[in-house]
């Protein structure tokens, strides 16, 4: 068995002194490492890494700020270099007589432009208003509701999971039937859509949710393992609510890194000249960019993109190494600046790393996107489905490695490439499978929110309408507080997914270990079900228990 290290002393992971029982990367006891060349990861041993980190993958890190030097160097060109006639275009018109676009009178907005805008303006104002206080009113009682939900799937994951459970199929049923009789009630809807399509539409949703209702009965066995896997993760989140503070910041600190990339994409758009253009014989005034500025829309649109993605995969990385320490500290002892650590590893030692993680989520990204749009334009044929799928297929090998190598990172410090194989051969090793944890917890906590959005969307639609006469209107202010609310509570169950998948893989270094650092984590993850691809041994099998 491996020794249990203080949190306060520095952990090296290649200390040749220790001789755990199960080795990460040694070769089986029948195949001896020759003495003359040892194998530096044989006596590897995996664990949080308290010590001070050595910079790693730092040319990622390197190349990711010189395109953001270069982003806001050419962006603070384009705004001196700007040509400030750009917004008075329409008062150009083409002179004969130098052959070129001169300056005319200003054209102004005629009396009957301006009263057609007032009436608009003033037929849309208590739509908006309305739509701004609903707005306000959800993005408040979000925070309460977030937290609420976190708390009731601590104590009552159960009750919460087999309450929702019934609402899964409820809420589309209710809303199939509500619109099959509103649009039959509505002249207008049953004109354009006749009632033969309607009854087709009407018995298609309810076969998608009788599959849904099959899914459930067949996996019955799994959800019951998925609510004990997400009380454990709830409590764990629990005890580290600064991390709903920390996140959300830096998500803010996101978007205001990206307004001034945004000014300066306004401001290259003003880079360029009024020329004139013949057009069937008539010459009239155009915009005509600066050939350069094609280029930095692409550079500064992949900076953002590349941006986003590191930002994404740093918010992993600190909840991963917050959840690590919980994970890793001894029974009655709470670590102390763990979130303040995980910030400091993310943005020092490992950001070459997390750089490197983003790019290759971003080209994944990409590269997805190019493939769909090419096969839809393409002509549909056996090999162009063929070519999708295994596009579709190593796209979402890349996704899958990545999702636990950056848990690892955050855990041991170590460079993406070493991190990605120790990953591999620690989950290979320990039997685990990791498709259980990522896919049914993912749906299960969707559809919980899913459900909570869709009953306020439903309760602000009925408010709505009681004190206000929006009218059909109301529809559309509820189904944008709905987007709204889905869009907060799917940034919570996206930080309980990554503490979910940051707890499997402490546990699986437990298992490795031999160690149980937290007996509740080890009661429930010791009933996932074993890798089918390998015949465990006795040993492996009680390692976990």
């Amino acid at each position: 068995m491996g020794s249990t290290e203080e949190p306060d002393r520095p952990i090296s992971l290649y200390d040749p002194s220790s001789s755990p029982s199960h080795p990460l990367l040694s070769k089986p006891p029948d195949d001896p490492q020759p003495e003359t060349e040892p194998d530096p990861t044989q006596f590897l041993q995996i664990s949080y890494n308290y010590g001070p980190r050595p910079f790693k993958d730092l040319p990622f890190l390197v190349l990711f700020l010189l395109i953001v030097l270069c982003t806001f160097g050419f962006g603070l060109f384009s705004v001196f270099n700007r040509n400030t006639y750009y917004s008075d275009l329409s008062s150009f018109s083409y002179s004969s007589n130098s052959s070129s676009c001169v300056e005319s009178s200003v054209s102004e907005l005629s009396p009957t432009t301006w009263f057609s805008f007032y009436s608009f303006s003033s037929s849309s104002s208590s739509f908006l208003d309305s739509l701004l206080w609903v707005f306000v009113i959800t993005f408040v009682l979000s925070v309460p509701i977030c937290l609420l939900l976190l708390l009731a799937l601590k104590h009552y994951t159960k009750q919460i999971v087999y309450v929702s459970l019934p609402f899964f199929v409820v809420i589309p049923i209710f809303f199939n039937v509500y619109w099959f009789v509103a649009c039959t009630l509505s002249s207008s809807c049953s004109d354009a859509f006749p009632l033969v399509y309607r009854i087709l539409v009407l018995v298609f949703v309810f076969l998608v949710i009788a599959v849904i209702v099959w899914i459930f009965v067949v996996n019955w066995h799994r959800i019951e393992l998925t609510v004990s896997i997400i009380g454990v993760a709830s409590d764990a989140l629990s005890r580290n609510l600064g991390l709903f503070l920390v996140l959300p910041c830096m998500s803010l600190g996101l978007v205001i890194y990206y307004a001034p990339i945004v000014v300066f994409l306004v401001f290259a758009s003003h880079n360029g000249e009024i020329v004139p253009k013949e057009t069937d014989g008539e010459y009239t005034c155009v915009w005509k960019q600066d050939g350069w500025v094609p280029a930095y829309y692409a550079l500064a649109i992949l900076t953002m993109l590349w941006s986003l993605a590191a930002m994404v995969e740093a918010q992993v990385y600190v909840i991963s190494g917050t959840i690590a320490q919980w994970h890793f500290s001894k029974e009655g002892q709470t670590p102390r600046r763990s979130i303040r650590s995980s910030l400091r590893n993310a943005f020092g030692p490992s950001s070459g790393t997390i750089c490197l993680s983003g790019l290759l989520i971003c080209a994944v990204r990409v590269v997805r996107a190019a493939v769909d749009t090419a096969t839809q334009e393409s002509l549909p044929g056996i090999v162009n489905l063929m070519l999708r799928c295994c596009v579709n297929v190593f796209l979402s090998a890349i996704d899958f490695l990545n999702k636990f190598t950056i848990n690892f990172v955050a855990i041991t410090g170590e460079s993406y490439c070493t991190s990605a194989r120790m990953t591999y051969e620690l989950l290979k090793r320990n039997l685990l499978s990791a498709v259980f944890v990522e896919t049914i917890s993912t749906r299960l906590l969707a559809g919980i929110i899913f459900v909570l959005s869709a009953i306020y969307a439903i309760a602000a639609c009925a408010i709505l309408k009681a004190v206000s006469n929006l009218g059909v209107d109301s529809y559309y202010v509820a189904a944008l507080a709905w987007v709204l609310l889905i869009m907060v509570l799917g940034f919570f169950v996206h930080v309980l997914d990554n503490a979910i998948d940051t707890i499997y893989v402490c546990y699986a270094v437990d298992r490795d270990r031999g160690e149980v650092c937290k007996q509740e984590v080890h009661e429930v993850f010791v009933h996932l079900p074993i890798s089918r691809n390998h015949r465990p041994s006795l040993d492996s099998r009680t390692l976990g228990v």
